[in-house]
């Protein structure tokens, strides 16, 4: 009795992480999704309000590691069930990043005066948000579910959101080329596209998680990647 008891205790703890991760998730889909809107529309309210939403974000990833470490010290799990302690852990610190992403770009808001606002590159951002977005919703459905194969179509979906920021590159580019007056918003926007596709590289994160979390190793092969821009892969200002 005092065995099946302290099962579902254990399942209880189980479901409140993956509950918490949850809840962690859908706040950080939404500011990826305010923060290029914000971007978008100039809404300086809009960016400030994903700005100061990053501090829930990483108060969250404090109260999911903080009941991790607790369930593994009360309940001692073994092979699968602490591999899903550590793969909730492991998710939260992708999330955690996408919020520093996206306070990233809502940053940018502010920066940004220009009047040069070209309607391909805005359709081309606004496509790759969706993309992203959608990734990462995918793959936090695929943890909740622990389905595999859900997760590994977010794995190997990454060449497009890389193809298109490349071509995004490009464009950018070649307005900065032929006007250097749109240089400063030519950069702000690559850091932008640069953050959108990291936060599509944090979806992949996840996926390699749920394999992990399933599997009980890593994937050996090599993420397909589409990316061939040679701009900054770091983005000051986090």
């Amino acid at each position: 009795m005092g065995f099946e008891h302290t099962t579902k205790a254990f399942d209880g703890d189980l479901q409140e992480l993956t509950r918490q991760v949850a809840e962690m998730g859908g706040l950080a889909e939404r500011q990826i999704v305010d923060s290029v809107d914000a971007l978008i529309r100039r809404d300086i309210a809009l960016a400030s309000r994903v700005v100061a939403a990053d501090a829930e974000i990483d108060q969250m990833q404090r109260n999911i590691e903080e009941r991790a470490v607790l369930t593994i010290a009360r309940r001692q799990p073994m092979a699968v069930d602490l591999r899903d302690i550590v793969g909730a852990m492991r998710v939260a610190t992708d999330l955690e990043r996408i919020g520093d992403l996206s306070k990233n770009i809502a940053k940018r808001v502010n920066a940004i005066d220009s009047e040069f606002h070209p309607l391909k590159l805005i359709r081309g951002l606004e496509h790759m948000t969706d993309l992203v977005q959608s990734q990462v919703k995918a793959v936090l459905d695929a943890y909740t579910a622990h389905d595999l194969p859900a997760a590994m179509v977010v794995w190997n979906g990454d060449e497009e959101v890389d193809a298109i920021c490349t071509s995004l590159f490009r464009e950018l580019l070649t307005y900065m080329m032929e006007d250097p007056r749109n240089i400063s918003f030519c950069i702000h926007l690559m850091f932008c596209a640069k953050n959108i596709e990291r936060i599509g590289d944090h979806a992949t994160n996840i996926a390699e998680t749920v394999f992990y979390m399933i599997e009980g190793q890593q994937i050996m092969d090599k993420r397909p990647k589409g990316d061939m821009t040679t701009f900054a892969n770091a983005t000051p200002g986090n």
